[in-house]
């Protein structure tokens, strides 16, 4: 990707961005809502400036972040292992395959009192939550990628000599990377939302337990705060993750 190419991209995603804004403060300002309700934008982040600054917000970031992170390793590990074992093996497959159906629609948030009564209130529960919801992206991008593998290239490594055990990681992994880190990116979004949700339902600490704790004691300012945060954070780590996609996919035609 060109600078060019990549300036225009960042316009295009600032541009939306800059109209909800807008159209936020333009609620506000002409009072269409109440500032107790909705407080105009300059006010949520100035308060977000001043929070930044401040040791007790820092540690709410980090106990979010340190969640996100820890259930989308999971699931990443987890996803294109299953996915590369499912896409090389029928007996696999046809194990992996009736799981998927029946869990993959299911909503993952409906399993969370189950998680809190087995694993408490700490981080594990919260942590599985996240992974068992970002799995299933991850496993199903990397499955179809590696399906997709044209079968030409798999008969060219073994008359080139290459072993047939590792075929699956020297042919079969490369090509599939491209809808595995597509997966990825879903599973990023989703691991977002879900943290943050699993820290509104049960946490004493967190962006999600700020927003209800701010929502208790009606300040309204203070509840938009993680909420923006949150919404940077993604906006941050898919944009670091695109960044390492066009890296690794530098040599791949679509890139």
């Amino acid at each position: 990707m060109n600078a060019r190419a990549l300036t225009s991209d960042v316009l295009l995603g600032i541009i939306p961005i800059a109209l909800a804004v807008a159209v936020w403060q333009g609620i506000s300002s002409f009072g269409y809502a109440p500032v107790t309700l909705l407080p105009p934008p300059g006010m949520v982040f100035t308060r977000l400036a001043q929070q930044l600054l401040t040791s007790t917000f820092q540690h709410e970031i980090a106990s979010t972040m340190f969640r996100l992170f820890a259930g989308f390793s999971i699931a990443v590990i987890l996803g294109v292992g299953i996915g590369l074992a499912a896409a090389a093996s029928p007996v696999v497959n046809a194990v992996v395959r009736p799981i998927v159906r029946v869990l993959a629609p299911l909503p993952k948030v409906a399993l969370y009192p189950a998680l809190l009564l087995l694993l408490g209130f700490g981080h594990e529960s919260k942590i599985t939550l996240v992974a068992a919801d970002a799995l299933f992206p991850i496993l199903l991008s990397t499955y179809y990628g590696a399906s997709m593998v044209e079968q030409k290239l798999i008969w060219s490594a073994m008359a080139a000599g290459t072993p047939r055990r590792q075929i699956l990681f020297k042919v079969v992994l490369p090509a599939a990377v491209p809808s595995i880190l597509t997966g990825c990116r879903i599973g990023l979004v989703i691991s977002c939302i879900v943290v943050f949700l699993a820290e509104m339902i049960s946490s004493t600490d967190g962006l999600g337990h700020m927003l209800v704790k701010a929502a208790r004691t009606f300040q309204a300012v203070d509840m938009f705060v993680p909420l923006i945060t949150i919404s940077l954070l993604g906006l941050i780590l898919n944009g670091l993750l695109q960044g390492l996609r066009s890296y690794l996919l530098r040599g791949f035609p679509e890139v």
